[in-house]
């Protein structure tokens, strides 16, 4: 079943991307995902669990690469519950995710291969100096969020990793 789109607008909403960019990423993600699945026939061969000739067995619910393409692009850009996401692609919830977890390290290396994915690690002042490419303002989004910390003293004393806080140096309410 897949997504039925209709023109490029909707393939923005619902990939975010345009069909222009769709069609370049989708003919490296071909290779890449021929070449993995090349590379886990052969590792199945030589382990002696084959069982099946490359491309036999049943053809799923996403039968051309543009759908496997649409798919995981999808559930990036609409974070659906996998019931959704099943539902959507006309699979069960259990594939829906199956899919995505086969996919989306295929679409990971594809935007690597293209220089598309953004830095995640900068460990020197130089790095984040070429990552900035020349602007002079740097902003950082952060979330802070709630720690929920274990009620059972034993259980917490063994996630506790000993450093006492400013507050606790501060205030002196740290225990001795």
């Amino acid at each position: 079943m897949g997504l039925q789109i209709r023109d490029d607008r909707q393939m923005k909403a619902l990939t975010g991307l345009s069909q222009a960019q769709f069609d370049h990423l989708l003919s490296v993600f071909s290779d890449i995902y021929r070449a993995t699945q090349q590379q886990t026939y052969e590792e199945g061969v030589e382990a002696g669990t084959r069982r099946r000739h490359p491309g036999g067995g049943s053809k799923g619910k996403l039968p051309t690469m543009a759908e496997k393409l649409q798919f995981v692009l999808y559930y990036y850009k609409t974070y659906p519950t996998f019931d959704v996401l099943g539902t959507q692609f006309a699979m069960a919830r259990s594939k829906a995710h199956e899919n995505l977890h086969k996919l989306s390290p295929i679409l990971y290396d594809t935007l690597v291969s293209l220089d598309l994915m953004p830095y995640r690690e900068l460990t020197t002042p130089e790095e984040l100096k070429a990552a900035l490419q020349g602007g002079d303002r740097l902003l950082i989004d952060a979330t802070e969020r709630a720690y929920h910390r274990l009620q059972d003293d034993a259980k917490q004393r063994e996630h506790y990793s000993g450093k006492k806080t400013a507050y606790v140096e501060e205030h002196g309410h740290g225990a001795a």
